[in-house]
């Protein structure tokens, strides 16, 4: 059987350094290093005595970061481990503060293109989607063992699918009969229960439902909610922190977060003196989220949905 071959392209390179604005000495983290494309920038960037410190919860992804980043030595620390959990690895490490930290919050392309790994219907295989593959519950437990009425949740929460009721019950009465085990079985299934399933389409009919079972699988966005708020500790004053999303219940998240951040006085109308004494956290580096060019769209389609935030610690 042939290696595979870890490819992923790094999303935005050049307006991320623009917001991170990575110098000499510098220490920065890497929150989702995936194959280190955006780690080697900034190492770049930070020479000659610069750190970084990469976290991914994907062992394979780490091995290749490992790989690519050799040629800078003890300046990179890799660890395996969520990036909601950076804080304490950190402390594990005797760093309690750093100059910047990036977020890039999109499944690789390797992740998509192995279909082991079961993130994608394009291919037949265990339905799995978990990026730490040594824990956790895999979406075949999921759509075989929730209630119907959690997968309803699940479908119409993080997917934003209309027809989350329909395909549940689908679901359950399939199960019932023989479990679901492989992607292209729930795609099929899913073709099935929707309106117009068969008819040909641009986007597949069980991509929001794969997107759910992802975000489901693997808790991301209750890992970007601790993660943001723990990331905004560890940065110096004068730290930057840049998050590239993909779709709009992570975008939505950052979004609200930063400018949540950037706000004084949070005193109710009318009090005649802020009793809060809040000041803000951050300044916006991007008043609005930045995209791709059309360029690099062009070059690399995945990158077509990605939205850059970021900001300065004050």
């Amino acid at each position: 059987m042939a290696k595979e071959v870890f490819r992923h392209s790094s999303v935005m390179p050049g307006e991320v350094l623009e917001c991170l604005s990575p110098g000499a000495g510098e220490i920065f983290v890497d929150g989702t290093v995936g194959g280190g494309g955006h780690a080697r920038l900034i190492l770049e960037a930070t020479a000659p005595d610069g750190l970084l410190i990469g976290l991914d919860r994907d062992r394979e992804a780490l091995e290749e970061a490992g790989r690519r980043l050799a040629p800078f030595g003890d300046r990179v620390l890799l660890r395996h481990g969520n990036f909601a959990d950076a804080h304490r690895i950190l402390a594990e490490i005797g760093i309690s503060s750093v100059d910047g930290i990036l977020l890039d919050l999109g499944v690789s392309s390797f992740q998509l293109d192995t279909a082991r790994r079961g993130f994608s219907f394009r291919s037949d295989a265990p339905l799995d989607m978990r990026m730490d593959a040594s824990s956790g519950m895999t979406a075949a437990e999921v759509v075989n063992t929730m209630a119907s009425d959690d997968l309803v949740r699940i479908f119409r929460e993080y997917g934003e699918e209309r027809y989350a009721r329909r395909i549940a019950r689908r679901i359950e009465q399939v199960r019932s009969e023989e479990p679901l085990r492989t992607t292209r079985q729930l795609a099929e299934l899913v073709r099935d229960a929707v309106p117009g399933g068969r008819a040909p389409t641009r986007i597949h009919p069980a991509t929001r439902v794969f997107q759910a079972l992802r975000i489901h699988v693997n808790a991301e966005l209750d890992s970007l909610r601790d993660g943001l708020q723990r990331a905004l500790g560890l940065l110096k004053p004068g730290g930057r922190m840049a998050v590239i999303s993909f779709h709009s219940l992570e975008d939505r998240i950052v979004k609200k977060f930063f400018r949540g951040e950037t706000q004084p006085c949070i005193c109710p109308p009318g009090l005649p003196v802020c009793a809060c004494n809040r000041k803000p956290t951050v300044a916006l580096l991007t008043r609005k989220g930045l995209r791709a060019s059309e360029t690099e769209v062009e070059s690399n389609p995945r990158s077509r949905s990605a939205v850059l935030r970021a900001v300065r610690r004050l």
